[in-house]
């Protein structure tokens, strides 16, 4: 049987990373392995952690360097054959969402899995403010600003080992420059599993209106980087949140089975 690792990065967050933690242990996958990254909180995070330390595979408390630098480690400590993130506002869909993961690994035999993805009011995570749906992936979507929800993104250990981990030298778009590193990759095989994975908290490091203009400048770095179209490609990839708000709105009951 596959194991899986999944990280969580976590500073300062009392409020969440509870239901984090227990989103991970209510999976009905019996190999997960949780690794939990902690900066250093000084808010009361850690002894919440505490409690759960016994059913964490490996955890840590100490200062980073920022959310990539926090990855890394987590990657470094990491013994699963599949690799994920589930952030310490996030949880899963469903309690059979890892086990979905896996089985689609191994029936595909893929090296990088994506699916859907929902971000939630932060006090009412029942009430959905925007949705993220994936498609099979074309080379043809990057320039149009495409990538998936990089917490629906699942690797194997060996993408890691193989094609490097997180630029550090990003602060807040380092996950886009991974995901087009991967995706311009001919040589790493994808697969989209067409599933809702994850629920995201809205008010995250990159969804506050303050680091938004931070973002778009990573963004557009890294576009011409990969030499996409530009400011043409970091247009289209902020346009395409629009529908994502409206989606939702006009299908509330769909969203909310």
């Amino acid at each position: 049987m596959l194991k899986i690792s999944v990280i969580t990065i976590v500073f300062n967050n009392k409020t969440t990373v509870e239901s984090c933690l227990k989103a991970v242990q209510s999976q009905d996958y019996p190999y997960i392995e949780h690794i939990v990254i902690d900066g250093g909180s000084t808010d009361g995070t850690q002894q919440i952690i505490e409690n759960y330390k016994d059913n964490l595979g490996y955890y840590i408390s100490e200062p980073d360097t920022g959310l990539y630098n926090a990855l890394n480690k987590g990657i470094r400590a990491s013994k699963g054959d599949i690799i994920g993130i589930l952030h310490s506002d996030d949880f899963y869909y469903s309690p059979s969402t890892l086990s979905e993961v896996v089985a689609a690994f191994e029936s595909t035999k893929t090296d990088v899995l994506y699916g859907n993805g929902m971000f939630v009011d932060r006090d009412d995570p029942t009430h959905i403010k925007r949705v993220y749906r994936g498609t099979a992936f074309r080379k043809s979507l990057l320039n149009f600003g495409w990538v998936p929800l990089h917490t629906t993104m699942y690797a194997t250990s060996a993408v890691f080992r193989k094609y490097g981990m997180y630029e550090e030298g990003y602060r807040i778009a380092g996950d886009y420059e991974m995901s087009l590193r991967w995706f311009k990759n001919p040589d790493i095989k994808f697969y989209f599993l067409d599933r809702w994975l994850v629920k995201m908290r809205l008010g995250g490091k990159s969804t506050t209106a303050a680091l938004q203009k931070k973002k778009s400048t990573e963004d557009l770095d890294i576009i011409l980087r990969y030499r996409l179209w530009g400011l043409c490609t970091l247009v289209f990839k902020i346009a395409r949140k629009i529908p994502q708000y409206i989606i939702p709105r006009l299908q509330t009951n769909k969203f909310n089975k």
